[in-house]
């Protein structure tokens, strides 16, 4: 078994801990009514993306996502959340620097032993689901399941599905196909844009990912037959029936989409090693980005 296969197999277990613990961590996470911005890079990006849109949603104040390396100095925040599995990551420590002294931080990281234990003004540990694999996985979907559960929006549900996510076969045919689409809707576009940069990442496979009304808007053009369009969360009213009509085939999200994404990191290793790949040693990927000063 590969890391990430040992990694992605872990997480009904680190998501029922960081549930637990979410409680233990509120001093260092958002309160209601912050004005807040949640930021990553890579996997870490998309995740703030997700959270953003959680937060936001749930009417516990205004919440934007960006890039590292794109915050918005301009703009003025009570609170800044760092999503860094390595805490290494270049972009988001010299982001935590210029913001010392002047925007209260936070940083969400799997190692306790790294600069950005000093360069946040608060910290949340999740060591218990740190990663030996490049390819994130379980710490990624780990930080999310406690910002859920802090926001009071992780259902007792999520950690049974992602047990099913992980025990039901794959769909007959979905590992042969060419190319890949996946789709979300709200905080969910999010863990589509990670679903399709896992294929990237771990299989090098065609994979696209869009807010599933967008679809229609000229991607669904690439669909036909021997490609998959996957849904994670509720699809609009009729886009299942006109992606079937394209000869491609579609995958309903009928989990919690969290655990949608772990059926997603299993569909990655799957299509690696039908192309024998290692999905341990990703083309050109380390597992942080550190930059050379």
């Amino acid at each position: 078994m590969t890391h990430v296969e040992d990694e992605l197999t872990s997480q009904p277990e680190c998501w029922a801990r960081a549930a637990a613990e979410a409680a233990g961590h509120a001093e260092a996470l958002p309160a209601p009514g912050e004005r807040v911005a949640i930021v990553g890079c890579g996997t870490s990006y998309f995740m703030a993306r997700a959270a953003a849109a959680l937060r936001e949603g749930a009417g516990q104040g205004e919440t934007d996502a960006f890039a590292a390396s794109e915050f918005p100095h301009g703009r003025a925040y009570d609170r800044v959340v760092a999503l860094t599995r390595s805490g290494t990551t270049t972009e988001v420590l010299d982001l935590l620097g210029r913001l010392k002294g002047r925007t209260r931080t936070t940083a969400i990281t799997a190692d306790p032993d790294t600069p950005v234990m000093t360069a946040a003004d608060e910290v949340a540990v999740l060591d218990f689901a740190d990663e030996r694999s490049v390819v994130q996985t379980r710490f990624a979907t780990t930080a999310l399941t406690l910002l859920r559960a802090h926001l009071g929006l992780h259902p007792d549900t999520a950690v049974t599905d992602a047990r099913t996510a992980l025990t039901e076969p794959l769909p007959e045919g979905l590992v042969d196909c060419a190319q890949f689409t996946f789709l979300g809707r709200g905080w969910t576009v999010g863990l589509a844009d990670e679903a399709a940069l896992k294929m990237r990442e771990a299989a090098l496979a065609w994979a696209e990912a869009y807010p599933a009304m967008e679809y229609r808007h000229g991607p669904i053009s690439v669909s036909t037959r021997g490609t998959a369009t996957w849904m994670l969360g509720d699809a609009p009213d009729g886009l299942a029936e006109q992606v079937r009509d394209t000869g491609a085939l579609w995958i309903a999200g009928t989990l919690d989409p969290l655990a949608e994404l772990v059926r997603a990191q299993r569909l990655a290793i799957a299509v690696a090693a039908s192309r024998g790949l290692d999905p341990d040693r990703p083309r050109h990927l380390t597992r942080s980005v550190i930059l050379a000063p």
